[in-house]
């Protein structure tokens, strides 16, 4: 890391933090993997600092968990879309239905018929 001045190090890791934040609201989740190695050296530029700016610091944590409210949120709309697709998918296989007693029966879909070619 080039940028050695603690101040310059906490504005460049301010703006790296709103970038991480613009990629996540607008789903740009393929930007996320370079912003976090390149956050990563950041935070460990600044830990080798002796950091006195309080005000600074406290922003940038704020910035951290904001950030980080959205990754859970990402995270929580990937797992709601997989469960959604993989009921789906199931649908597709099953279909279910009830007896004439209310319970429930799953019919199964028959094996896909294979066509034979014979020369």
């Amino acid at each position: 890391m080039t940028d050695t001045d603690p101040q310059d190090l906490l504005d460049s890791l301010s703006s790296l933090l709103e970038e991480e934040r613009n990629a996540l609201l607008s789903g740009a989740l393929e930007d996320v993997a370079d912003i976090l190695e390149r956050k990563e050296r950041l935070i460990d530029a600044l830990a080798a600092q002796d950091l006195h700016d309080r005000p600074a610091l406290e922003q940038l944590h704020a910035s951290l968990s904001r950030n980080q409210q959205l990754y859970d949120r990402a995270l929580e709309g990937i797992r709601s879309v997989s469960t959604r697709l993989s009921a789906l998918r199931r649908l597709r296989k099953t279909l279910e239905t009830y007896d004439s007693m209310g319970r429930k029966t799953d019919i199964a879909e028959p094996p896909a018929q294979r066509l034979e070619r014979r020369a």
